[in-house]
């Protein structure tokens, strides 16, 4: 039987070394202070915080509790702060952090649950006051779509990366206004209201903006920029926030030029169907 090796010759089921994790324990039925429980774990090459935790519950403490899905930075459920830092667990390897001790706690701003298991409620509500969806003042296309609505290139590329927000609250656990004001939307609810603004496909702008420019709005925001730091996939949060006040203050001098929703593509009439494609199935909603 052949081995797996690393990249440089090395077995990868070497431990490299031992490292301590202190990790924050709460439960409201069996530990209603809080306490710090400490964790000797052998880590080997490429072991990830959350394959720590793992073997953390298999080997040491079954009991230990948080939240995890993918293990590949997609579903963004194991949120955590890692070293004093919001970071996805599946994502941050052990070595990487160059520590001896490696201190978990449950994402700030936020209520706990359980140990590492923080309560996302209000992260979801926020989200959803946004109406973070397509909205058009033809609601029947949308209803019962006849087609697909037409979008270049460039209109996709003006809202593409806010797109790429997998709502793990990282942004909103960074963020010292969250921390201050919990009525405050975050960083995560209004990039995904800018989002949609962006598309050519909405028309919803007016309809977000009391949510999105009220009192605990777009202008709670001052720009540190924590947001865009701790976001595993790049969307900077921060800088959608800028490009909303942006727009918010041209719109309030009439200098926003309105926006024409997108028509629906032509359909294809001539051609024949590529050999293989199968028909679309039908619809079940």
């Amino acid at each position: 039987m052949i081995e797996p090796v690393s990249t440089q010759g090395e077995k990868t089921d070497e431990i490299v070394k031992n490292v301590k994790f202190k990790v924050l324990r709460f439960d409201r039925d069996t530990i209603p202070s809080p306490r710090v429980d400490s964790f000797d774990v052998p880590v080997k090459k490429g072991m990830t915080v959350l394959d720590a935790l793992q073997y953390i519950k298999e080997n040491l403490d079954s009991t230990l509790s948080w939240r995890f899905s993918c293990r590949m930075g997609v579903c963004g459920s194991c949120g955590m702060f890692i070293n004093g830092f919001p970071r996805l667990a599946c994502n941050t390897q052990v070595l990487e952090l160059e520590a001896d001790v490696v201190d978990l706690k449950p994402l700030p701003n936020f209520d706990t649950i359980k140990d590492l298991v923080p309560d996302l409620a209000v992260l979801f509500e926020k989200h959803r006051s946004v109406r973070p969806f397509t909205l058009r003042k033809d609601i029947a296309e949308l209803d019962n779509p006849s087609g697909e609505f037409f979008q270049t290139t460039d209109e996709l590329q003006r809202y593409l990366q806010f797109a790429y927000c997998i709502k793990c609250g990282l942004c909103m656990a960074a963020c010292p206004t969250v921390a201050t004001d919990r009525r405050y939307l975050g960083p995560q609810a209004l990039t995904q209201a800018h989002r949609y603004n962006m598309d050519s496909r909405d028309e919803g702008r007016d309809e977000r903006k009391d949510e999105a420019l009220g009192t605990h709005g777009v202008f709670r925001c001052h720009f540190a920029g924590a947001c865009s730091e701790a976001c595993p996939k790049g969307v900077d949060p921060a800088f959608a926030i800028q490009l909303m006040k942006r727009d918010a203050l041209k719109a309030s001098f009439g200098l926003l030029r309105k926006k024409k929703a997108a028509p629906l593509a032509p359909k294809v009439t001539s051609g024949k169907r590529m050999e293989g494609v199968p028909d679309a199935p039908k619809r079940t909603v």
